[in-house]
């Protein structure tokens, strides 16, 4: 019952973040832009050119949508931390980790509300253009891009259950955001060079990020196989075959409850300490 009360008053407060709402419009604005360029470019609509506009809408998810769930995630606790009114919350006759999973919970429908926008102004654009011949793959994205920012807003978390205040929590949360999407490729590759990986091993250290993993999801989902990944990408699907999906989504899951299970640890013995 507290954690709903909480959930209610995330969203709230949601609709009041102008975050949030920048995020949303940026986000609808970009993915717009893109399945309008890429579907003129094609000059129809058909498998191959859902495909060119698909993998240009996950370069955009990859580097917006992490952002989104970091940084939201991150100010939660913290910004309440700093202002004080989680200390007053704490002083109510309930748990912590009932503040914690009800603010996740209503943050994570009102994220979910910012995307599930960006991608029905997308999807109006795409029908208006050519109509939906690949809807399910589109939906099927839309659900892998759900997933990517409950892990997302699940390290947002574990960033504000940390920091006594907002300003360190956003810095580490940019921090983490660039540690993921702009080093985690170069970073695998420069690491796989020195010490002279396997491709199995290669695949192993990329899987320890994420945002690989949904990579690995989102490209299989799209274009049916994963060789324009390269030899990783083959050989994922020479190792999991048809469990490869099952495999990816699991680990999505298991990061998002992972992470939100290490928070909820963490915000129990910190609480409102400032």
């Amino acid at each position: 019952m507290n954690t709903m009360l909480f959930m209610h008053r995330e969203l709230r407060e949601a609709r009041r973040n102008r975050w949030l709402w920048l995020y949303a419009l940026v986000f609808a604005a970009l993915s717009s832009a893109l399945v309008w360029l890429g579907l003129s470019a094609v000059g129809h609509y058909g498998a191959a050119g859902f495909g060119r506009t698909g993998a240009s809408l996950i370069n955009l998810i990859l580097l917006i949508v992490p952002l989104m769930g970091l940084s939201l995630g991150a100010l939660s606790l913290a910004g309440e931390r700093e202002r004080g009114t989680l200390l007053f919350l704490l002083a109510q006759p309930v748990s912590a980790p009932e503040v914690l999973i009800g603010k996740y919970l209503g943050l994570s429908l009102a994220l979910i509300a910012a995307l599930s926008a960006g991608f029905g102004v997308s999807g109006l654009l795409i029908s208006w253009q050519g109509g939906f011949v690949q809807g399910d793959l589109y939906l099927a994205l839309w659900g892998l891009t759900v997933l990517l920012a409950l892990v997302s807003l699940a390290l947002g978390f574990l960033i504000s259950a940390l920091a006594r205040t907002g300003a360190p929590a956003m810095g580490t949360a940019l921090f983490v955001w660039l540690l993921l999407v702009f080093l985690s490729d170069l970073g695998v590759m420069g690491t796989a060079l020195v010490l002279r990986l396997s491709v199995g091993q290669l695949l192993g250290l990329a899987l320890l990020n994420p945002l690989q993993s949904f990579k690995l999801l989102a490209v299989l989902v799209i274009q049916g196989d994963l060789e324009i990944l390269g030899p990783a990408g083959l050989y994922a699907l020479r190792a999991f075959g048809d469990a490869l999906v099952p495999f990816l989504l699991a680990l999505l899951l298991g990061w998002t409850a992972m992470v939100l299970a290490l928070s909820v640890m963490i915000f129990r013995q910190r609480g409102a300490l400032e």
